[in-house]
């Protein structure tokens, strides 16, 4: 019996509660088992009922999918084999059209090329001011996947003639002109074939992108301005020289940005400062030198045409040392003036030897600036490469200029210390001579006397 109670506590537990009540005995418990055992049954039929449904909708929707499978290839073959068929009409149609075209075909290629080329001269040319709507039919022509009709061969003519026609004229119209400071202004510009434009004695240029004429941010030299001033001044039909650029503006670009001695020596920094600051200081001894030779050589040049002896010369001060009144001895005569000598040397050779160091230094300078400008340029190697020559032009014009910069003083001192040099190499032998006559002289007297 206990057996039988521990079954069906077993079973009772395995199956799901349906009743909120619990048996109060064991028949009860027993009718209970069964009527869940039966609503378990059904539970399962439906189950299996719906497993079956599913079953089958799965079945059908894979026989719809092979079936559509096999319509999408059945297709695509097909499509396969029309584009096969059109590839072989097309590659008869284009033998047919080659065979029809004969030499057309390079010559349509030429049209095209030209027209692309046409296109861009005139984007660049400074007729496009005046002349618009050019470029929209060259865009198209060169663009073109079509054959060009006769009309549009005759345009296409009529365009490169129109442009080579304008290349000799000299025109004068009314276009607005973007100043340096950005102002749009509406002048008069006279226009030299397709070379040259100015406006106002300044030099202009044309902008592709937006088809304005633009002062030149940095006019050339005032020489050529000049030419051009006169040039609109000049009436018609008069000749007169102009400037003209037949590289449509590269060659005036490049004359633009050459620097000016002063952008030429803020490239040499302050080794370049240093060099010009020497020069000053040796332009400035040399020129005090030269005036104090100048007065003095003129002391000299008047103290030997007077007997009467200035002590404003060197010459006067020398001969001071001697009196004919008083008789001398020769050897003590002729130490007396080459002392005198002596104490005028300092004074006629003054600043020249400040001159010598000055002109030795500045070059050594400059090579000091090239020494610096060259490790500039190898560090700016080392961090970006040789890519762009501009990351390497600071240090190679602090290379170049400082160098010149040291040549251009150094080589003017040295000129400018010769000459003082040998002017006062002159005087002190003047006075050599004027001192060895005063011995002579004296020589003379004493021997007459002791004969």
């Amino acid at each position: 019996m206990k057996q039988y109670l521990y079954a069906f506590l077993a079973l009772s537990l395995s199956m799901p509660v349906l009743a909120a009540e619990k048996p109060a005995n064991l028949d009860e418990l027993l009718d209970q088992v069964k009527r869940e055992h039966v609503l378990e049954q059904q539970q399962n039929k439906l189950r299996e009922a719906e497993f079956v449904e599913a079953h089958d909708q799965q079945a059908r929707l894979l026989d719809e999918a092979r079936r559509q499978l096999a319509f999408e290839e059945q297709r695509t073959a097909q499509l396969n084999q029309a584009f096969t068929d059109l590839e072989n009409t097309l590659a008869k149609q284009q033998q047919l059209l080659d065979e029809k075209s004969g030499s057309l075909g390079e010559l349509f290629g030429t049209v095209r090329q030209i027209a692309n080329d046409g296109r861009a001269v005139l984007e660049s040319s400074m007729t496009s001011v005046t002349k618009t709507g050019r470029l929209t039919f060259l865009n198209k022509l060169s663009e073109s996947k079509q054959q060009p009709s006769i009309d549009e061969l005759r345009t296409l003519w009529l365009t490169l003639q129109e442009e080579m026609t304008e290349s000799g004229k000299v025109e004068q119209f009314e276009a607005p002109v973007i100043s340096v400071s950005g102002e749009v202004e509406s002048q008069q510009v006279i226009r030299i074939g397709v070379f040259t434009a100015f406006s106002d004695g300044r030099f202009l240029r044309y902008l592709p992108e937006t088809g304005n004429l633009v002062e030149l941010a940095r006019q050339p030299v005032d020489r050529l301005r000049t030419l051009v001033q006169d040039f609109e001044e000049a009436e018609s039909g008069e000749l007169m020289p102009v400037v003209v650029d037949p590289t449509r503006g590269a060659i005036m670009a490049l004359l633009v940005q050459t620097p000016t001695l002063k952008e030429r020596i803020v490239q040499g920094g302050w080794i370049g400062y240093i060099i010009l600051i020497l020069g000053a200081v040796g332009l400035l001894v040399a020129l005090l030198q030269f005036l104090s030779l100048l007065g003095a050589g003129r002391g000299v040049a008047q103290q030997q045409k007077q007997d009467e002896v200035s002590l404003k010369n060197p010459l006067g001060r020398i001969l001071s040392v001697y009196n004919d009144k008083l008789a001398q001895d020769v050897e003590t005569l002729q130490l007396k003036l080459d002392e005198a000598i002596l104490r005028e040397t300092p004074k006629l050779e003054r600043g020249l030897i400040t001159l010598a160091i000055l002109a030795a230094i500045a070059p050594m300078l400059g090579l000091l600036g090239t020494v610096s400008g060259m490790i500039e340029t190898f560090q700016s190697i080392t961090l970006f490469g040789t890519g762009d020559p501009k990351l390497m032009s600071g240090g190679i014009s602090q290379a170049l200029v400082t160098t010149e910069l040291g040549l251009a003083v150094a080589i003017p001192l040295l000129l400018i210390h010769s000459g003082l040099s040998s002017k006062s190499n002159r005087l002190i032998q003047i006075l050599d001579e004027e001192s060895a006559a005063i011995v002579a002289r004296n020589a003379e007297k004493q021997h007459g006397q002791s004969d």
